[in-house]
């Protein structure tokens, strides 16, 4: 795999096609249209990032077939490089469908079969020089579900050595495991690796067995994140290192599909901490990035520029 430069942010796991309903509030054996766009946690944080104005790159890997030539087309359409992005032959590229009913449904249907390719990334094919160096590595949880991927992810944490900024979104999808335990074991095994966590409250919950918001990010800070970041939907987001703990108001904006929002904050999270904000900016930033992001269809084509998030910011008194 070959980059075309170190960038601003790495990121490391999934990618795919996401086909939405163009019908809000129809179940999927009822929708008549659809729109294609690019999708994948770790994809669309780097798209995320790129709107904002730095620079990106993900590994991850492909099928060898028209959709994954559509997830090359759209990371360079995108600006995001695609150099470390390659393909698995005899693997189809994932499809993923959603079912939207707003404000808080939105089922999400994985075609991953037998095994996705951007589970078949393995160690000895790491862009080892990036991951040592880039300002920021960001990977997920589902990349420790299964091998090669997690053979792959622990290598490049060996290869990264807690550098700053070590980020782990731990991106819970229930389909990829075992069970919540197999999940919990393996975020605990990965969080010692990074300097900061960031999930939703159910997921850090996985990783940590604790319920509570405060104790779950206690525990994260105790395995050795530096940043231990929980957001919590309506109650906001709840920002904690060893010296600062904030929590974060909710933006309320009318909600058509929330499955972007995660993404397009952990874009804007990156930002912030490339431009060295304090923690409670950027995580305001962060969570008024996924508010616009919440309030649109597409995931990836959803993510907002510099301009239009401080608009936004601007015009919320945020």
């Amino acid at each position: 795999m070959a980059l075309s430069c170190t960038p601003d942010v790495l990121t490391i796991g999934r990618t795919g096609v996401d086909i939405y309903p163009e019908q809000v509030g129809v179940r999927l054996e009822d929708v008549t249209t659809f729109g294609k766009f690019l999708g994948g946690t770790a994809t669309n944080v780097a798209v995320a990032v790129v709107r904002l104005g730095r620079s990106a790159a993900v590994v991850t890997r492909t099928g060898d077939d028209p959709f994954g030539r559509f997830i090359h087309r759209s990371l360079r359409d995108f600006g995001v490089d695609d150099g470390a992005v390659s393909a698995v032959p005899d693997l189809p590229t994932p499809v993923t469908f959603c079912e939207m009913f707003p404000p808080d449904e939105f089922p999400l249907y994985f075609y991953r079969f037998p095994v996705a390719p951007d589970l078949m990334i393995r160690a000895d094919e790491l862009p080892e020089r990036e991951i040592r160096e880039a300002p920021i590595y960001w990977s997920t949880l589902t990349g420790m579900c299964t091998e090669p991927s997690r053979a792959a992810h622990l290598r490049a944490w060996q290869l990264r050595g807690r550098r700053s900024h070590t980020v782990l979104d731990l991106d819970y999808r229930p389909m990829f495991w075992q069970s919540p335990d197999d999940a919990g074991e393996a975020a605990r095994a990965a969080l010692p690796q990074c300097t900061i966590a960031v999930g939703n409250r159910e997921e850090c919950t996985v990783a940590t067995g604790e319920d509570d918001p405060v104790a779950a990010a206690r525990t994260m800070l105790d395995l050795g994140v530096q940043i231990a970041i929980v957001k919590q939907g309506p109650e906001g987001v709840l920002a904690m290192s060893g010296t600062e703990c904030h929590v974060v108001a909710p933006i309320r904006v009318d909600v058509v599909n929330g499955l972007g929002a995660g993404d397009a904050f952990g874009g804007a999270l990156c930002v912030g901490l490339l431009e060295g904000r304090s923690l409670r900016e950027t995580v305001c930033r962060a969570n008024a990035a996924g508010a616009i992001v919440a309030g649109r269809v597409e995931c990836s084509s959803a993510m907002p520029s510099g301009p239009e998030l401080d608009l936004f910011l601007q015009t919320r008194g945020v």
